[in-house]
């Protein structure tokens, strides 16, 4: 089969001096019947990444649709990476859905974006639009990881920072530049949170989780399981899996999840 065209959309999101171009790429469905797939990346990812193109080709070779974007701050998108919020990014999200997913879709979302996925689900089941949301797939899912995950570990020298000058810079493993992470970030991520409460939704849920990951404890996947209350919830750890998860076994496994997700809807 022939592959549909890779196109390449930009839209505005947010008005004024709040506005920011999106880019997104989005390869239209060739078939009807199977569900198209919503990529959602996580903290400073792009929609170049290995299992964003994975998964775009595969849902290709099968005829169907595929929607990845960058969030603004990131990759080939507008708008600045420290303005960046779980509130901003979730609009930008639900934007390039309303605008590029058409039927039934499979959220795939990766570290943030696995948290992400959790509030666009929540967004639009407020509106009546469960039915849009075929399933949800999350890799080394990190909801809530500003107040859970970073909160409770943060040094008397970064709380200061905070404060002071409204943000903090880290290291990472997986760039040159450090991790910045605001104040906003943090206050927005508490009017954010899904793990306080049922997080009440009407689609199956897979999760795949590394047990060697050092950003995410895969003790918080069994964490976030306890606040899905659908018994469809299908929960992967992997023995040796990092937090990347982009081995050929384990795009393997996503590709697979989602295939999953795609037969039974």
């Amino acid at each position: 089969m022939t592959m549909s065209e890779l196109r390449e959309e930009r839209i505005s999101v947010g008005e004024g001096h709040d506005a920011r171009d999106i880019a997104a790429l989005i390869r239209p469905a060739r078939t009807v019947g199977r569900p198209g797939t919503v990529w959602l990346g996580g903290y400073r990812s792009d929609m170049a990444g290995s299992k964003a193109e994975a998964i775009c080709a595969h849902q290709a070779s099968l005829g169907a649709g595929s929607v990845r974007f960058d969030y603004s701050g990131h990759g080939v998108s507008g708008g600045e990476f420290t303005d960046g919020t779980i509130s901003r990014w979730l609009e930008e999200s639900l934007a390039v859905f309303d605008r590029f997913a058409d039927g039934p879709q499979i959220l795939v979302g990766s570290s943030m974006g696995g948290w992400i996925a959790l509030r666009m689900a929540q967004e639009l089941k407020a509106r009546g639009q469960d039915d849009r949301i075929a399933g949800i797939v999350l890799i080394a899912p990190a909801p809530d990881f500003t107040a859970e995950l970073m909160e409770p570990e943060l040094t008397d020298e970064q709380r200061r920072a905070l404060d002071t000058q409204g943000y903090f810079e880290e290291p990472t493993p997986y760039g040159p530049d450090p991790n910045v992470y605001t104040k906003a970030l943090f206050d927005d991520g508490r009017e954010n949170r899904v793990l306080d409460g049922v997080i009440d939704l009407n689609a199956p849920v897979t999760i795949i989780q590394g047990m060697e990951d050092p950003d995410v404890p895969w003790k918080h996947a069994l964490r976030l399981v306890e606040h899905l209350p659908s018994t469809n919830v299908d929960v992967q750890l992997i023995r040796d899996g990092d937090h990347r998860l982009s081995r050929p076994e384990d795009i393997a496994r996503i590709l697979a999840a989602i295939d999953r997700v795609a037969e039974a809807a």
